[in-house]
């Protein structure tokens, strides 16, 4: 390390999740997504922070691993399926080299045995060094002091839309709850859901016949978090920086007019406006009585260089082309050339390539991180810069992902002018003084709520508000119960809830990439909560569970097997909030 003067601090913050698809199906869509991210992304980033460990340095990453990702990462089904996914896989890369040499295609067949010998390494890590426990392993570096994990909603709900704070509380406190299981600590952080961010007032439901059709108060989403014992959270650039991101989706869907028309006469606190800096975090102002709140902003230059497949690092044509694959086996064997080249274009991937280019990205990377801190100092702290992203990014999507984060913090580390700091960390030592109010919005285009409501989504929050209404009133019913059958049917229903609130649900219809699949899900979730609901009202008042309803539950009960310690209790409504 060099001694130059540290011009700032910086994070990696990642942000982990897929829905929860055990046992709902396998390909295209369902239990191969997490397999896949797991060879892909997960195991690959243990190696990058393991190997940046033993070379001395702490990659002092901000690491979200959302309570339904970590619950399905520990679960028996997902240890025996991965294992056959990856031998399937090495088989795969097999069968190709075979035929790619029938065919006299060296080059071809020489990628197929690479893939085939990586594949096994993998497996062999996943065992060897890992105990088939990924968590443990994120865990045991967040122990050893070199990166911290936050949470997020149980489910990622989008929390903003739901219809009630008994609702939003219920999806916090059992990730505040899962989290402390699973990482024997409590939280300090969480990665909101699609970084979605509501402030305290009088909210009504936006869609007709279901939640609330007049305007009631509601608690700002910090002092929810307060209440958990979270101290920071993130948010997209335009929440603190302004602008009128959000006016697309308000023109595209009236009801969300004037739900923006309501948050943005929220009082107390400074607005937000292009003065603010995003080096540097800021507590929530409203009007709760626990202890504040902070927030980090996403750090735009950067994350284009990210994010962006065109402009970005990804769209480097030495790299591996994500969309074409070869069948069987789905092993990709071509780069991806040039932006604009279509599928039959794409020339064949030479690994070797890209080392050069990997070096090249890590060093612009780094000196632009270096350059953003020394140009932005902080009055009364360092600069601190956060790039958060999705971790599925990483080696999934850009498949030498990992390795550049690997270079990119070495390559921080050497140069000594960064210090890499967790935002956990970060905040310990430099609480903020100043207090912002946030207006509401999301990280979805339009900078407002427009992906997971519209005109293809709306029935879906219907189904939402009702399901919520019928579990409060469960819960205010039969919450404290004795009775173990009534307990275990309003676990269950709980559960389902919270699988029907996922907001990927809403995601993948909007987008397209796998609507038929989340509109079954949904449907499915809403079809087990609504008759595990009526189940619990029927036995409640007969005390009795024929042999079919009790083999119903027992079926849910394996298949959405989540969240063993659910509380039917956090279902019950909280006292009223002021606004």
């Amino acid at each position: 390390m060099t001694n130059q003067q540290s011009v700032g601090a910086f994070t990696f913050v990642l942000h982990g999740h897929l829905p929860y698809v055990l046992s709902h199906g396998v390909w295209p869509h369902g239990m191969d997504w997490i397999f896949e991210a797991a060879s892909e992304c997960y195991l690959p980033l243990l190696d990058a922070f393991t190997a940046l460990v033993e070379d001395g340095i702490s990659p002092q990453v901000t690491l979200g691993l959302t309570p339904v990702l970590t619950e399905q990462l520990r679960h028996p089904g997902f240890v025996a399926g991965f294992d056959d996914y990856l031998a399937q896989r090495i088989a795969a890369a097999a069968e190709n080299a075979r035929e790619f040499r029938q065919q006299q295609q060296p080059l071809l067949e020489r990628l197929a045995l690479r893939w085939r010998d990586e594949f096994t390494g993998i497996r062999a890590r996943f065992h060897d060094c890992y105990g088939t426990d990924i968590p443990a392993a994120f865990r045991q570096l967040m122990d050893d002091g070199h990166l911290e994990i936050i949470t997020c909603a149980a489910t990622h709900g989008y929390l903003p839309l739901l219809g009630d704070d008994t609702c939003v509380r219920a999806q916090i406190r059992q990730g505040v709850e899962s989290y402390t299981r699973h990482y024997g600590r409590a939280p300090r952080g969480i990665w909101l859901p699609e970084c979605a961010y509501r402030p305290a007032y009088a909210w009504k439901a936006p869609v007709e016949g279901a939640g609330p059709q007049r305007p009631v108060p509601r608690a700002g989403i910090e002092e929810i978090l307060s209440d958990s014992g979270i101290q920071y959270f993130f948010v997209d650039t335009h929440l603190l920086m302004g602008g009128s991101t959000q006016g697309v989706y308000i023109e595209r869907f009236g009801a969300l007019k004037a739900l923006w028309e309501q948050a943005h006469a929220t009082p107390g606190g400074e607005p937000a406006h292009f003065d603010h800096s995003p080096y540097r975090p800021y507590y929530v102002s409203g009007k709760y009585d626990g202890p504040a709140v902070s927030f980090y902003t996403r750090e735009e230059r950067t994350g284009l260089q990210v994010w962006s497949g065109e402009h970005g690092y990804p769209g480097d044509g030495n790299y591996l082309d994500f969309h074409k694959k070869h069948y069987p086996g789905g092993h990709r064997y071509w780069k991806v050339t040039s932006a604009t080249a279509d599928l039959a274009e794409k020339l064949i991937y030479y690994p070797e390539d890209v080392e050069q280019r990997l070096d090249a990205n890590a060093e612009h990377f780094a000196w632009l991180v270096e350059t953003l801190l020394a140009e932005h100092p902080q009055p009364d702290a360092p600069a601190f810069l956060t790039a958060p992203y999705d971790t599925e990014l990483f080696g999934h999507w850009w498949y030498e992902g990992p390795r550049w984060i690997y270079r990119t913090l070495k390559r921080l580390h050497d140069g000594g002018r960064v210090t890499l700091r967790t935002a956990g960390d970060y905040l310990e030592q430099h609480p903020p003084a100043v207090g912002v109010a946030l207006p509401e919005g999301s990280w979805g285009q339009g900078g407002f709520h427009w992906i997971w409501l519209n005109e293809w989504t709306a029935w879906t929050w219907k189904e939402v508000y009702k399901a919520e209404e019928t579990m409060r009133a469960l819960a205010r019913d039969f919450a404290h119960s004795e009775d173990a059958t009534l307990r275990r049917l309003l676990r269950q229903t709980a559960r389902e809830l919270l699988l029907l609130e996922s907001s990927d649900w809403q995601f993948l219809i909007s987008t397209w990439s796998a609507r038929d699949y989340a509109e079954l899900r949904l449907q499915e979730h809403r079809d087990v909560f609504t008759r595990l609901a009526a189940l619990a009202r029927q036995y409640a008042a007969s005390g009795v569970l024929d042999a079919a309803d009790l083999a119903f539950l027992e079926t849910e009960e394996r298949r959405d097997d989540l969240f063993p310690t659910i509380d039917p209790a956090w279902w019950v409504d909280p006292a009223p909030t002021a606004v």
